[in-house]
């Protein structure tokens, strides 16, 4: 979130990352200016900052229109408060959260909440209905080899049908059944090139893949293979969105097929988030997989993280909420941004503790 350091004159004198993106401008281009001429706010701001500093106590303005004069105005919630370790200099935090981020952390607490009630009944449904669907289709079966031609047709579909439902609940079952991550150091692009490459011998072997990687980056604290699921996951969505894509005509391969999918991997140290434990988290670590394709439908984009709910005709709706589950586990974050010819999930994850074992070598990227 954007934040500014404010002098007892309310010039900028410190800003953050995502402030210094919010403004397109660095600390040496604003240092010095009053904060009312980098920021147009819709709402009495000098008066805020005055009683903030009367009163030393925070103050919260919701939905107020923030812009620079040279990109359009968000709808954000703006927090002042005094510098905790000297009030009396007058200094005082400048933060504000746009919506769209406020919806997107809101969002994921949500997810989280949602997957982790599903669980139960996943297990549920898988013990208390995959029995009978066994005794259903061996009855289907014997019943089959007395039969008549036409009349077979029938056993063998209800064995077929019942064999379909069975694999819809052990993908129910899988999702139940997620142990704890065993945390330790990863090396992303190892993991990424895995999912790559069986991505390309699987259901991406018609799309171009294009890498992005930061190879700079230190390792990340995960678990590897559910790491893995997650990438895995996440592609095969890229995939199947990028091949319903009429604009992904520019990713066409040797077949004639077309779709791409791009990998990136960069450093962002503005992602801040609170842990499980109350303590702040930052997750540095950033991962995207970008596809080409027609983007998600709207009425669904907001709940894409929840069980059950899928833009594909015949999809389960598991994989994304299988996703935020093990996202969640790793104390990580995942967003969403979609429009028509880009979709990008962006991963963001924890680098791993100095003098942890580090992940082994291989031929992928390395710090």
């Amino acid at each position: 979130m954007p934040a500014l350091v404010l002098d007892e004159a309310d010039r900028i004198v410190a800003i953050n990352p995502a402030a210094e993106e919010f403004l397109n401008t660095t600390i040496r281009g604003v240092a010095g200016e009053l904060v009312y001429d980098r920021l147009a706010i819709d709402a009495a701001i000098e008066e805020a900052l005055s009683r903030v500093r009367r009163n030393r106590a925070p103050l919260f303005i919701n939905d107020v229109a923030v812009g620079t004069g040279e990109r359009a105005p968000v709808t954000a919630t703006i927090q002042i408060a005094p510098m905790a370790d000297k009030p009396e200099t007058g200094r005082l935090l400048f933060v504000f959260t746009p919506r769209e981020i406020a919806g997107r952390l809101g969002r994921s607490a949500q997810s989280d909440a949602a997957a982790k009630s599903a669980v139960g009944m996943a297990e549920m449904l898988a013990h208390e209905i995959k029995n009978p669907l066994a005794g259903i289709a061996g009855a289907a079966q014997l019943l089959s080899m007395n039969l008549e031609n036409g009349d077979r047709e029938l056993c063998d579909l209800i064995v077929e049908e019942t064999r379909r439902v069975s694999g819809l609940l052990e993908q129910v079952e899988q999702f139940g059944n997620m142990r704890p991550p065993e945390l330790r150091p990863v090396n992303l692009h190892d993991v990424l090139e895995r999912a790559r490459k069986s991505a390309l011998v699987g259901f991406a072997a018609h799309m171009t893949i294009r890498e992005d990687y930061d190879p700079s980056l230190p390792p990340a604290l995960a678990d590897p293979d559910q790491l893995l699921q997650v990438f895995q996951n996440l592609m095969k969505n890229a995939a199947e969105a990028a091949q319903r894509s009429p604009r992904a005509g520019a990713g066409r391969t040797v077949s004639g097929q077309s779709g791409e999918i791009r990998l990136r991997t960069f450093y962002d140290s503005s992602l801040r988030v609170r842990g499980r434990d109350g303590t702040p988290a930052r997750l540095p670590l950033q991962i995207e997989i970008v596809d080409d394709g027609p983007g998600l439908p709207p009425v669904i984009a907001a709940d894409i993280f929840e069980p059950f709910v899928s833009g594909r005709e015949n999809g389960t709706g598991l994989g994304l909420a299988l996703v935020s589950k093990i996202v969640a586990d790793h104390g990580a974050f995942i967003s969403v941004d979609s429009a028509p010819g880009r979709t990008a999930f962006r991963l963001s994850l924890p680098v791993a503790p100095e003098g942890a074992t580090p992940p082994p070598t291989s031929d992928a990227p390395t710090p």
